[in-house]
């Protein structure tokens, strides 16, 4: 693909990453969240890198994104469980199902399903099962490899953390479980007692700094890059972009790029994004194909360079008032993705 749009995809920062966070994770094994299509990077080439640097446990959310990962053969989680639809492809070995539901562990007992993981509820209250269920002996029978539960805020300084810590590990050695596993991104920045066996980073991976503890050890992973389609003089006073958001105070040198909001770089970038390292301002309104730069400072770029967009994600987070989930996951299949 020869596109005028392009993530350049730094392979040792990924491999840093993972390496950091597992450092940080003591005696736990540390796995790696590829999700939404690793974050938007490209889950096949991130599983690829992350195994050779060690990497031993890998986690998506449905099992589409398990059958486009299954040529890897790799060592793999479900984390929305099974549904009776997905027994089939849950029934193949291509990965576990991550149980979240009664019914879902009654489905698996019924159909003799083997290893599997589970998740529990202990206060999140969004996927898992109750840990009364669990001492219960609701997953009795189970050959459970990982029992999991998820933090709600391990990204701020939040009594919850502590509550959530308490309840699962009162469910050490309840089941037959080879391991525990609680830990997300943030949540391995909270100490090794939150580790267990097994800690599951996402963000982090990526370059995404869920906790200032990150800031000085996590590298930026993916930097956009758009080629400019057309360079021209907005004289003063003239405006730039849909609404006529910017006025030019004075005759103001003007590159076209083509990026928008149908690839990720959405509105809220709009007169407070830039490029090349703050030195060319976004002005005027993001459109869904285009963005404006002034490019005053750099009288020599022209029509077909390339220009690196400034996408260090707390700092973009900041600026766009988005997520640096959302900035990682919502970059569209327009880009060319090139790992360097």
């Amino acid at each position: 693909m020869n596109a005028p749009l392009r993530l350049r995809l730094d392979t040792h920062a990924l491999i840093a990453n993972w390496r950091t966070l597992d450092r940080m994770s003591g005696a736990a094994a540390c796995g790696a969240a590829i999700k939404a299509n690793g974050y938007g990077l490209g889950a096949t080439d991130v599983a690829r890198h992350l195994t050779t640097a060690g990497c031993r446990d890998f986690f998506v959310a449905t099992w589409a994104e398990a059958e486009r990962l299954a040529p890897l053969r790799l060592p793999l989680s479900v984390l929305h469980g099974v549904r009776e639809e997905d027994m089939p492809a849950a029934l193949s070995g291509i990965a576990r199902p991550v149980l979240n539901t009664d019914q879902q562990v009654a489905r698996w007992k019924a159909a003799g399903g083997g290893a599997c993981d589970v998740m529990v509820d202990t206060g999140m209250n969004r996927l898992g099962v109750s840990p009364d269920a669990v001492r219960a002996g609701l997953l009795d029978g189970l050959a459970i490899e990982t029992l999991m539960s998820h933090l709600a805020c391990a990204d701020e300084d939040s009594a919850m953390n502590a509550a959530q810590l308490a309840a699962f590990g009162t469910l050490r050695g309840v089941t037959g479980a080879r391991r525990m596993s609680l830990a997300n991104s943030a949540g391995i920045a909270l100490g090794e007692g939150y580790a267990f066996d097994l800690t599951r980073p996402g963000l982090a991976l990526y370059g995404g700094i869920p906790r200032g503890a990150f800031a000085d050890v996590i590298r930026q992973v993916v930097s956009p890059e758009a080629q400019i389609l057309q360079r021209r003089t907005v004289r003063a006073g003239d405006t730039v972009g849909y609404n006529a958001t910017w006025t030019a105070p004075r005759d103001t040198e003007v590159a076209i790029l083509n990026l928008g909001y149908a690839d990720g770089y959405l509105r809220g970038f709009s007169d407070c994004g830039s490029a090349e390292r703050g030195r060319l301002p976004v002005i005027g309104r993001v459109s869904m194909d285009l963005i404006a730069l002034d490019v005053s400072a750099t009288p020599a770029v022209a029509e077909g360079d390339w220009v690196g967009i400034d996408f260090a994600l707390p700092d973009a987070a900041a600026k766009s008032g988005l997520s640096q989930y959302e900035l990682l996951t919502g970059m569209g299949a327009r880009y060319e993705r090139i790992f360097v």
